[in-house]
């Protein structure tokens, strides 16, 4: 088994899609997580949005990392912060996969860029803003470079969120394969390449995910919401949704979610994910108080700890694409309209 951790690391502003300036000081919290992951051998996979990655302290920050080969510096594009701003900028439009193709792709391209210039380095890892993944967005990765998507949020609908459904994903990876043309127009002489999908680790204590997710999800519908049917069949350890993420499950259920992930053999990646905004206290909605950042810290600690422990291996989310090659291929035609 191995661990990826990623960590979405970006501006302070969360949920300004209107914002005209953003600031970024969670970033000044990255070298102390740095050390916990240098202790635990850890290299995190940065996924930077493009105010962080056109600021020069967190630049400098983040390249010095970076050039101790301590990390990874991929993509994280929020739409609301990423030129051109030729979108209304609201909360449909803050997800990428709602606006247009080309100004996604006009998007994207200007944060490759960035980073290409600030940090010396293609990145070839991506996560869009809000979990907002569609087959535009994979294509467009696709005309990039890319090689690894992280932007499946599994078991979840954002359809209320104006983002796409996502409860058919379960935690494997899969990928899509796509004819990629060179000079050549013949259709032998084209050359073939995929883009892996790893969705950040989601599941149920329980076997039989699927099933477990459809009743979840039914008793979300009223009227059975009125009664705390969740809470209950949680403390009966009946139907137990977990998270891979200090901002939703605790250490003692990670680790349970790991373990599961574990037995049932077809899983060889687990992905830890975070924002960083998380770091510092009132700057995210997970992490409010002074003591709600003291205990966010300790469940990564304590995960990594049970993670070094358990001989869970360590690697950049980019390291995945050669690492995982038994998974489904969906093939994905750049020519078609999606």
């Amino acid at each position: 088994m191995h661990l990826v951790v990623t960590i979405d690391t970006e501006e302070d502003n969360w949920g300004q899609y209107s914002a005209d300036s953003f600031s970024i000081e969670n970033i000044k919290k990255i070298p102390a997580l740095q050390e916990m992951f240098d202790e635990f051998s850890v290299v995190p996979t940065y996924l930077v949005t493009y105010p962080v990655a056109t600021n020069r302290e967190s630049v400098e920050i983040l390249k010095d990392i970076l050039q101790r080969g301590k990390c990874e510096i991929g993509m994280h594009c929020h739409p609301w912060s990423t030129p051109p701003f030729d979108e209304e900028r609201n909360s449909f439009n803050s997800m990428l996969c709602n606006l247009e193709p080309a100004l996604q792709y006009e998007k994207m391209r200007a944060l490759h860029r960035i980073i290409y210039d600030m940090f010396g380095e293609t990145p070839i890892s991506f996560r869009a803003g809000r979990w907002a993944y569609s087959k535009d967005v994979i294509h467009n990765l696709i005309k990039l470079g890319h090689r690894v998507d992280s932007s499946v949020f599994p078991l979840t609908d954002w359809s209320n969120h104006f983002g796409p459904d996502m409860s058919r994903y379960s935690s494997k990876p899969f990928a899509f394969e796509t004819l990629c043309p060179v000079e050549s127009a013949t259709l032998a002489e084209r050359s073939s390449k995929q883009l892996l999908e790893l969705p950040v680790t989601v599941g149920f204590l329980q076997p039989c995910e699927m099933l477990c997710n459809h009743l979840y999800k039914m008793l979300e519908k009223r009227p059975l919401r009125v009664i705390p049917l969740r809470g209950i069949f949680r403390r009966l350890n009946i139907l137990n949704k977990v998270y891979l993420t200090p901002e939703l499950s605790d250490a003692r259920n990670m680790i349970r979610l790991a373990e599961v992930m574990i037995k049932r053999r077809d899983y060889s990646v687990l992905n830890m994910f975070f924002h960083s905004t998380s770091l510092k206290q009132g700057l995210s909605p997970f992490v409010k108080s002074e003591e709600d950042e003291r205990l966010f810290w300790q469940r990564i600690k304590d995960f990594l700890q049970y993670s070094k422990e358990r001989r869970i291996q360590p690697i950049k989310l980019k390291e995945t694409a050669s690492l995982i090659s038994d998974v489904s291929i969906i093939k994905a035609d750049m020519n078609e309209a999606k």
